[in-house]
């Protein structure tokens, strides 16, 4: 009996800003690695999740939302969106139910430069009705050149098997590119930082959450427990009050909320300790924004 081809790449999301993509990204891989708000561009960073089997493993990239830069830091963001472009064996293209052609030109855009086979993932499809869904399938199918059209949903995790199905039949012959055991290429201490991030996103509102960048400046492991201490960095002095908020009660807030979720990523008992610290226009301070990875 002939032995099965080992299969592996690169499935890449690519969208708007809150489409559904790290709803789908942390549904495909089983784990919670992406964050996930209800506010635009909540990623930043291109992050993978690995998904493993004996004969494929897939590696999911999950990509900062499509937009029109308004400062270095956006800039880097829509840098890691085009190498998702020139490394993907695979694109997911997240579109929204009710959403139309004009609303995502500039997604439409990038798309042409890609030789990946894409796949065109109608999101938040519990919504529609079935006739709908097939209605808005086929518009889609006039708007975009696809291997594929599959309606879905990531939060209800609607059709994803399908879509598991799809991605294996389109994935290359390959040995693997990472350990079998990886579930991410990313450090512990980069998702403690997303988790501070995603507290302060869901505890304040306007312009606080896109004006703060995290720095976990300590990860000590003991048997025991774990003592962590994270910079919250803001870009201007008039922000950091807000970001405390009286008698600290703000941050406290923060801290309470983040230090649970830790505990529940690391699977142990966790000590931590925020500060607020300002750095003026730190989205557009390109020392600051490479020692922080976005390069």
């Amino acid at each position: 009996m002939e032995e099965q081809q080992h299969k592996a790449g690169f499935v890449n999301i690519l969208g708007k800003p809150n489409v559904g993509k790290s709803t789908l990204m942390n549904a495909l891989v089983g784990e919670r690695l992406a964050i996930i708000t209800s506010k635009a561009q909540t990623t930043r960073h291109r992050i993978l999740g690995i998904v493993n089997g004996e004969h494929f493993q897939i590696v999911y990239s999950d990509t900062p939302g499509i937009i029109n830069p308004k400062y270095k830091m956006q800039e880097a963001m829509m840098r890691f969106v085009h190498i998702s472009l020139q490394d993907a064996d695979v694109i997911l293209f997240m579109v929204e139910a009710n959403s139309k052609a004009d609303e995502v030109e500039d997604a439409l855009q990038l798309l042409q430069s890609t030789e990946a086979s894409v796949l065109l993932l109608l999101n938040k499809t519990d919504l529609l009705t079935k006739e709908e869904t097939l209605q808005q399938l086929a518009y889609w199918q006039q708007q975009v050149n696809a291997a594929a059209y599959l309606p879905v949903s990531a939060l209800k995790k609607i059709n994803l098997h399908a879509l598991f199905d799809k991605i294996l039949e389109l994935l290359p012959y390959s040995p693997p590119y990472y350990d079998k055991e990886d579930l991410t290429d990313r450090p512990e201490r980069f998702f403690v930082a997303e988790i501070i991030r995603e507290k302060i996103l869901l505890t304040y509102s306007e312009e606080i959450p896109y004006s703060v960048e995290i720095q976990v400046e300590e990860f000590k492991e003991k048997p025991d427990i774990t003592y962590i201490r994270a910079n919250i960095f803001t870009n201007r002095a008039s922000q950091k009050p807000i970001l405390i908020g009286k008698d600290g009660k703000k941050l406290k807030t923060v801290g309470t909320k983040a230090r649970a979720d830790i505990e529940q990523f690391l699977q142990k008992k966790v000590y931590l300790e925020l500060f607020v610290k300002v750095k003026e226009n730190w989205r557009d301070d390109d020392r600051f924004l490479r020692n922080r990875g976005y390069e």
